[in-house]
């Protein structure tokens, strides 16, 4: 009896250290994994840092506005607004997105619904949305603005 109670533990102790060096190696790829995709990462920051002007500017920037139709009644934008400065300080403003195109052969223009967005960053932010288009509309422009206060610090715009 004593012997089955021995064998009892240590058959379990064996099922426990099998269980923990499994543990083990999947924690361990797991880890080796993480640290890849980490110096992936780094490499693509630098790659994006050497993207930057030489001679960074003041304030922010807007690069990348993109804009697509979702169909005939809808519009996707997308919009990244960076500070180039390495260590620039917090931006606080906002982002006015207008649209400008023709419906029914009519000049037309609409902005964000609800108005501009909040914006903060420090180094960079993606910010993107869906617009609903009236039916008939054909869109020409899309406009992306960057206000700190009253004063425009980036516009850029997208034609199709």
């Amino acid at each position: 009896e004593d012997r089955d109670r021995a064998q009892s533990v240590a058959n379990t102790a064996g099922s426990l250290l099998t269980t923990e060096r499994t543990a083990q190696e999947r924690l361990l790829g797991q880890l080796k994994r993480l640290e890849s995709e980490n110096r992936e990462l780094r490499d693509n920051l630098g790659f994006f840092e050497k993207l930057l002007p030489v001679t960074a500017t003041e304030g922010v920037a807007i690069r990348g506005l993109q804009a697509e139709l979702l169909g005939s009644t809808q519009l996707k934008w997308q919009v990244l607004v960076l500070q180039p400065a390495a260590r620039a300080a917090e931006f606080t403003g906002r982002l006015e997105i207008s649209v400008d195109g023709l419906q029914n052969g009519k000049p037309w223009t609409t902005a964000l619904p609800g108005g501009p967005q909040a914006l903060q960053l420090r180094q960079y932010r993606r910010l993107e949305g869906v617009i609903d288009l009236p039916v008939q509309t054909v869109v020409k422009t899309v406009t992306a603005k960057v206000f700190e206060g009253t004063t425009i610090r980036a516009v850029q715009t997208f034609k199709f």
